[in-house]
Parts: C-alpha cells; sequence; structure tokens
C-alpha cells in the first residue's frame, strides 16, 4: 500500500481544490486522505480534480465533509459524539459518519477513520503534560491529578462505552453494506474512547468485521509519556486487527509532526504493518514541505526494506 497524505496539512490554507491538491501533487504523493475540515463543496470538487491529476483518494476522516451549519474550524471530528447520551445528539453523529461512509464509497475509499466520543469530564490530559514538560510527572501533586482523573473516567465511562458500542454496530453494519471499512482509532486525549482496554472491547465484538483498528502514532506516544500505557502496547496488541494508521511524529508530547523530525523510530512499527496497511502521513503545519519529501523518502524506505 503507497504512502497518503491527510490534506489536514494544508487543507485551511486553501479554498479550492485545485491548489490544494496541486500543492500535495508536487510533494511527490499519489495518495491522499480527506481530512474531517472539508466543506461539501470542497470534497465534491476534490473528487473530480483528484481524478483529472492522478491522485487516488483512499481514506475519509469523519465527519467528511463537515456537517451544516458548522463552520470548518467548528467541524471537528467530536463536534458530534458518537458516544452522547443524549440520543438527538448520538443520532446526528451516526447520520454524519453514514454520510462520510457514502461519501468513501462513492471516491473508491477503502476506510473511513472514527473518532468514537468521550466521557464527559473534565480531561486532565493537557495539564499531565505540563507536568512532563516541566519534568514533574513523578511528583506527589501529578499522582494525585492523575489516579483521580483515572478513577472518574473509570467510574463513568460505562453508560458512554454502551453507547459507542450502540452507534457501533449500526454503522458497521451500513458501513459493510457499502463495500468501506471503519478504522477506530486511539485517541489523544485520555478521556476519549477508545482507550487501551476499550479498543480490545470494541475489537472483540465486531471480529471479523467492516471494522477494525486504525492505529495513531503520535496519539500512542503521548499515552506512552504520560503512563497510561507501555511502550509499543497498542500495536503489540492490536496489530493483528490493524488496517491503517496516522504516520506523525512527536516532540515530547507535541505531536502531529512530520515523521521525519521528531522522537519516534518508524523502524520499529515496521513488523506491525502488512502491505496492504493504509499508511497515512498526518502532519500538520507548521511541518514545511521539504520535511514532507523527507518524510516521505524516509518511510519509504522503511516501509519498502532499504532502511
Amino acid at each position: 500500500m503507497p504512502l497518503a497524505l491527510s490534506t489536514s496539512w494544508n487543507a485551511y490554507r486553501h479554498d479550492n481544490a485545485k491548489d490544494l491538491l496541486f500543492e500535495i501533487k508536487q510533494l511527490g504523493f499519489n495518495d491522499i486522505e480527506l481530512s474531517f475540515n472539508l466543506t461539501r463543496l470542497l470534497v465534491d470538487e476534490i473528487s473530480k480534480v483528484a481524478r483529472d491529476i492522478g491522485l487516488n483518494i483512499l481514506s475519509l476522516h469523519n465527519y467528511c465533509p463537515i456537517p451544516e451549519g458548522l463552520s470548518r474550524k467548528e467541524a471537528l471530528p467530536d463536534c458530534f459524539s458518537l458516544s452522547a447520551l443524549d440520543s438527538e445528539e448520538r443520532k446526528r453523529a451516526v447520520s454524519y459518519t453514514k454520510r462520510t461512509i457514502d461519501y468513501a464509497s462513492s471516491l473508491g475509499a477503502k476506510a473511513v477513520v472514527l473518532h468514537c466520543g468521550r466521557v464527559e469530564i473534565e480531561d486532565k490530559t493537557r495539564e499531565l503534560i505540563a507536568f512532563y514538560d516541566s519534568k514533574c510527572l513523578s511528583s506527589e501533586k501529578a499522582i494525585r491529578v492523575r489516579d483521580e482523573f483515572l478513577k472518574k473516567r473509570e467510574d463513568l465511562s460505562g453508560s458512554f462505552l454502551e453507547k459507542v458500542l450502540i452507534s457501533l454496530d449500526e454503522l458497521n453494519a451500513y458501513a459493510g453494506s457499502k463495500g468501506v471499512l471503519l478504522g477506530v482509532e486511539n485517541r489523544f486525549y485520555y478521556r476519549e474512547i477508545p482507550n487501551f482496554e476499550e479498543i480490545g472491547v470494541i475489537l472483540n465484538k465486531f471480529k471479523g468485521s467492516s471494522l477494525a483498528y486504525w492505529h495513531d502514532t503520535g496519539h500512542a506516544r503521548v499515552m506512552e509519556s504520560l503512563g497510561f500505557i507501555k511502550n509499543g502496547s497498542f500495536l503489540k496488541a492490536y496489530a493483528p486487527d490493524l488496517i491503517g494508521a496516522h504516520l506523525h511524529n512527536t516532540l515530547g508530547c507535541l505531536d502531529h509532526q512530520a515523521p521525519s523530525k521528531g522522537d519516534l523510530d518508524f523502524k520499529e512499527m515496521n513488523p506491525f504493518f502488512r502491505k496492504d496497511t493504509i499508511k497515512v502521513i498526518e502532519a500538520h503545519q507548521p511541518a514545511t514541505a521539504e520535511e514532507l519529501k523527507e518524510s516521505l523518502r524516509l518511510l519509504q524506505g522503511i516501509f519498502n526494506g532499504i532502511l
């Protein structure tokens, strides 16, 4: 499977498909993922321009296109939550996800990447990152914040996970009817669903279906750095169910760096990826064009067995 680039790198800098896609094509990419910050008009335009210039669309990141009534800045992947206890919000989340699946099918994409919602508590991930950055993560205060956060999440997570499973049951059947895979992504904020154990719950329930695991390299490293899991745990546990990956690097807990710049060694991940694993570079600004060109060369060398 070739390396794709997510349009999250340059989508906000363009309001037309031609400029957006030509910039990506000039970097040397022939494959893309459509990110979650694209309007319906822009997605429709992208589908035509991509064919004209020879770019393949491998995956879409939910919600794509963005829900009506929201600006591109407001339309985050969790603007409507698949774990919502409010039935109307959850129905809207399912409905807009089905629309993303419809677009994936019509565009010939293989998969849709899902965020599965959250446990509705105050998140402490950024506070713990501040402790990490100041080298105080093992302090008495940091440990107290972490332990209280973990307990509150554990106490309240059950009802939210139940709603996620109901949402995914409907979406899995729908995606299967459309020939589209669903990738459940590991998350950056610890209040989000799924955490490490919940990934296992989801994958066990939907074993052998259209739903599988989507690995995010930067999110995994942040969870490791904050002490929530041991290094390499996600891929060691869930590689058999892996369908795709977002590839980006980290500087400490600052993620979405170009893969060529940061703390991660992508050679260590290569044994867990199959040839048909969808591989998407998901670097954000301020990653430069040159850094992305270098990242493409680096990862092609690793995944093709040259490095």
